[in-house]
């Protein structure tokens, strides 16, 4: 025996050794608010009061670039959870709950597995099925401080003080701290009473939020953590007055981000302390970078870059972004930035940007602005909010910050264009982006298999698919011919696109008359619907609104959805349905259901 204590002691001291070299595990703070892009003073904000923010930025690194994927709350954190671009999941749509693969894991269940204590207080809002299981605890109360002795944590707080809701009743002009009258409103929003003052007190949310932001960093000091725990702050989209949150502008996609990383922890920094980045990063990067920090494998499926630690990869050149449905308004549009300018692509241009959305319009601006423009005392840059898009979009974001000076025509930034319009393409193709597949189609397919899944299977023609939704959005004329062919192609998706392609081209798909008539029975809901909406277009009334009514008793939501959409563009016209929206709206009591408020818009509408 005694000869085998040199052996054991040996064994020990080098497992004492391994142990000693193993690298100890930060701690993770995620602070996350809610519907604010830069309107920060270390952003160079002046009219903003977020002064531990400020403090925050000079004890860590601020992100000059850092985006959302979607200017909306549910796909975007879809992106965060998952780590994966939800139009490849088909979970690009504001709150659609389609499932996803079963590999894909919240990524805080590989920290929870790995021994980190996971909490989230507490929005999830992930637009997918819930996995409960990667947190320890997610409720109002989640603290970090309910761990184990010396175990890391990963702690998300939710700050909701500066949600759009935060507007939707009014505090008395006098109990504002920031001054209607002195609040620099961009130049696409009208100088009205109400615009003023819910710009007003949303900087004074801001700055309630930047309270509570300050509250959680002293008690982290509080607890002796401070120098064990890299810092996250970031907001989960761009917000909130119209035209930010939910539009595919700077506004609703540009996001604070600032990261403070402790002095024991500086090899994992993307900078010294106090100092700006311009390196790019999407929420798409967060997850393997949260990986990448703590010492974990990145899995394969995820989609995003490290940016910070061990595993951190070369720089991205593109940010991309995407807008799909928005409650009850159907909508597809997709973005590129780089580091000097941002192309969108809208197709759908039909669709005016202000379609009517109940949740938009409780904000007291939205309406006076809507007013505004109907009085006709709005300049051109403010009506066009209410009025048909451009196919592409290109601004350059150092000289106009603000969005406003359409580039996309100018030949002087010609090869721009064309090289941001190939960037997005490409993606679109690489991601097999499932965006394309109208909802009602995407809905019955997520209901037997994972949208993701299918794309994969060779079923879904993606290329085929979006080069129709491409050339259908472009109102190019020329592209008629070969659009009217494809009105008879076998996939129903192609030949919803085509359908798409005649209400572009509006009074120029005459021709294509007898074609639509036809697919007013065809055998997909999504393309009748399109027919009917192409037909009215031409002049027709008596089917396309049988075809749309008859959709209101669709078992299929977005269906339903869909045919509502456009009854409520016709006016008068869509009557005969009236009758069909109205047991709807008996049979279904839940009133965030969007086609329950789609339907009550076009009752409301008609003054039914």
């Amino acid at each position: 025996m005694k000869h085998l204590l040199p052996i054991l002691t040996m064994l020990l001291l080098s497992a004492a050794a391994l142990h000693a070299q193993e690298p100890d595990r930060p701690n993770i703070l995620w602070i996350v608010s809610e519907d604010n892009t830069t309107l920060l003073g270390c952003y160079g904000d002046k009219f903003a009061t977020t002064p531990n923010l400020d403090q925050l930025a000079t004890q860590g690194v601020l992100y000059k670039n850092a985006f959302a994927t979607a200017p909306v709350c549910a796909p975007s954190r879809c992106t965060l959870i998952t780590g994966m671009y939800p139009p490849s999941l088909g979970t690009q749509h504001m709150r659609s709950t389609y499932p996803v693969p079963d590999f894909v894991t919240f990524f805080p269940k590989y920290l929870r597995d790995a021994g980190y204590y996971t909490t989230n207080n507490a929005k999830k809002d992930y637009n997918t099925t819930d996995q409960p299981d990667a947190w320890n605890e997610s409720s109002t109360k989640a603290t970090y401080r309910n761990r184990k002795p010396g175990q890391p944590f990963f702690a998300v707080f939710n700050l909701n003080v500066s949600h759009e809701s935060s507007i939707h009743t009014s505090v008395p002009d006098a109990e504002l701290k920031h001054a209607p009258e002195k609040v620099p409103l961009p130049p696409y929003h009208p100088d009205t009473p109400e615009m003023r003052h819910d710009w007003a007190q949303y900087y004074d949310k801001v700055e309630e939020m930047d309270r509570q932001a300050g509250a959680l960093l002293k008690e982290l000091e509080e607890q002796g953590l401070a120098e064990n725990t890299i810092v996250f702050y970031y907001a989960d989209n761009g917000g909130i007055l119209g035209r930010s949150k939910r539009f595919m502008y700077e506004s609703g996609l540009h996001i604070p981000l600032i990261i403070r990383v402790p002095d024991r922890y500086r090899a994992l920094a993307g900078g010294a302390p106090g100092t700006v980045t311009d390196r790019i990063v999407t929420f798409l990067d967060f997850a393997p970078t949260l990986l990448s920090i703590t010492g974990l494998n990145i899995p394969a499926y995820m989609q995003g870059k490290a940016f910070l630690g061990n595993k951190k990869e070369p720089e991205r050149t593109y940010a991309y972004g995407f807008r799909g449905r928005m409650d009850e308004r159907t909508d597809l549009s997709r973005s590129v930035r780089d580091k000097k300018f941002r192309y969108i692509r809208n197709y759908l241009p039909q669709k005016i940007y202000g379609q009517p959305l109940e949740y938009l319009w409780k904000a007291p601006s939205i309406p006076s602005w809507e007013a505004a423009y109907k009085a006709g005392r709005l300049n051109e840059v403010q009506r066009r909010f209410w009025e048909e898009k451009p196919a592409e979009e290109l601004f350059d974001v150092e000289k106009d910050p603000h969005n406003i000076h359409n580039l996309a025509t100018e030949p002087k930034y010609r090869a721009e264009l064309l090289r941001l319009r190939k960037a997005n393409h490409d993606y679109l193709l690489e991601t097999r982006d499932a965006g394309f597949i109208p909802e009602p189609l995407l809905s019955d397919i997520a209901g037997s298999v994972p949208v993701y899944d299918y794309a994969k299977s060779g079923r879904y023609n993606y290329a085929r698919v979006i080069e129709t939704a491409e050339m259908a959005s472009l109102r190019d004329k020329t592209k008629f011919p070969e659009i009217r062919r494809r009105l008879e192609d076998k996939d129903p998706m192609v030949r919803y696109w085509a359908v798409i392609g005649t209400i572009v081209l509006k009074k120029y798909a005459a021709p294509a008359r007898q074609s639509l008539e036809t697919l007013l029975d065809d055998s997909d809901i999504s393309v009748r619907i399109a027919a009917a909406e192409s037909l009215l277009n031409l002049g027709e009334t008596t089917r396309p609104v049988s075809v749309l009514s008859a959709a209101l008793k669709s078992p299929n939501l977005m269906a339903r959805v869909y045919a509502l959409d456009v009854l409520e563009n016709i006016g008068p016209k869509a009557t005969p349905a009236f009758e069909n929206a109205r047991t709807l709206l008996r049979e279904n009591s839940k009133e965030a259901d969007y086609d329950v408020r789609a339907a009550k818009k076009l009752l409301q509408s008609a003054g039914k």
